[in-house]
């Protein structure tokens, strides 16, 4: 666009010169007038020189002025040129610098594929050798797991055999004695047996003597609770002699009111035993439940000989705590409700004596029943037809002494 500015400003510019030109040399001409002396015809045509003149050098100077690219172009060029030169020259040199650089950069490609080539190669032998170094550690670790047992075994072997030759030569030792000493052996042995004889036929003799005393007029079986008692903890050795001591004077009495007024009847509590089991509650400092029971079969006459047994006195059934609960079918058979109440019965006295309640020695039972509700159930039992369930609750709270009082509830399903 600005090259058409200029053509368009030489245009009028060259025009407006000539115009004036023209004019300027025609009014010369028509007056004849005369510059420097010279000749009027040649006096015009200096004024026509002079006015192409300043028509190029105006238009010239006039571009200059408004373009710079003009005054490059005129005043620059030799500048523009040698820049030029320099410019294609470097050229040349970046163009043969890029030359070269892409020649490195395909050969650095190349090299770089046959990198990565080798790379993957080379993972590969890596893991394979990863894998291998692996199972060659599995295996290391086997056989040194193996070495250490083989030399503990080695070691145990080896001890081992010192002291069975130690012991070896201690038996050649013990057997020179031996031999002598079962010869003489082989004689009283043959002395022995005739004696052993003797006195198996003396021991079956005194044997039979002693049953038939013992079973004449027993009065008491070994194991039976004769009394038992509650003794609160934290009593000091005194009280807790003076509890033990009221206890085994109410057993006495028990024996009295039961076998009559015979003084030999009296409860004999070994000393030794009482100091352990008071030092036992004493150092325990909590409640415990104390039997007293007969420590042998014993007849009528003799001292009533003693064993003391503590047992914790813990909580085992909250009142109204369901203690067993199970489904029975009835077939009509005459006994069976009998069977089924026994059974039930069986089932409570081994959860109670599971959960810490204490059973008589002879019996084994810890329950019981008021009579009349025994009956009623056997009777319900007795008309009730297919399936029953039983749920058993304790009547009140129940601890390791018991007894244990139960409620039995019969429902038809």
């Amino acid at each position: 666009m600005e090259g058409i500015y200029l053509i368009l400003v030489m245009i009028v510019t060259g025009g407006a010169i000539a115009f004036i030109g023209d004019k300027l040399g025609t009014k010369i001409g028509k007056k004849r007038l005369s510059i420097l002396g010279l000749r009027p015809r040649h006096t015009s045509m200096v004024v026509t020189v002079v006015t192409g003149c300043l028509i190029t050098g105006l238009s010239i100077g006039f571009m200059a002025l408004i373009s710079e690219n003009v005054r490059t172009a005129l005043f620059g060029m030799e500048e523009l040129r040698q820049t030029m030169d320099l410019t294609l020259k470097e050229l040349d040199e970046a163009t043969e610098n890029l030359s070269l650089a892409q020649s490195e950069f395909e050969k650095a490609n190349s090299n770089l594929r046959e990198s990565k080539e080798e790379i993957l190669v080379l993972k590969g032998e890596q893991e394979e050798l990863r894998a291998e170094s692996d199972r060659l550690k599995e295996g290391n670790e086997r056989l040194e797991a193996t070495n250490s047992e083989l030399s503990a075994q080695n070691e145990n072997l080896s001890g081992a055999n010192a002291t069975l030759e130690a012991d070896n030569k201690k038996l050649g030792e013990f057997n020179v004695t031996l031999t002598a000493d079962n010869e003489k052996l082989s004689s009283d042995n043959e002395k022995l047996n005739s004696d052993n004889s003797e006195l198996e036929e003396r021991n079956k003799r005194l044997r039979e003597g002693i049953i038939a005393i013992r079973e004449g007029d027993i009065t008491l079986r070994a194991g039976e609770v004769l009394a038992s008692g509650i003794i609160r903890g934290g009593q000091t050795a005194e009280e807790i002699s003076n509890a033990i001591n009221e206890l085994a004077e109410q057993a006495t009495q028990l024996l009295i009111a039961r076998f009559g007024g015979d003084e030999d009847n009296s409860v004999w509590i070994y000393q030794p035993e009482l100091q352990r089991v008071i030092s036992e509650i004493e150092s325990g400092g909590r409640e415990v439940v104390l039997r007293i029971s007969a420590a042998g079969n014993l007849v009528r006459g003799e001292p009533v000989r003693s064993r003391l047994e503590v047992y914790p006195n813990n909580l085992v059934f909250k009142k109204g705590e369901v203690i067993f609960s199970k489904e029975y079918e009835l077939s009509g058979e005459e006994n069976q409700p009998e069977l089924i109440l026994r059974d039930f019965l069986t089932e409570i006295n081994q959860i109670a004596v599971e959960k810490g309640s204490l059973a008589d020695p002879l019996t084994g039972s810890v329950g019981s029943m008021d009579g009349t509700q025994l009956y009623e159930i056997i009777d319900s039992l007795m008309t009730a037809k297919g399936k029953v369930l039983l749920t058993a609750k304790a009547r009140n709270e129940t601890t390791s002494i018991g007894p244990l009082r139960l409620n039995i509830k019969l429902e038809q399903r």
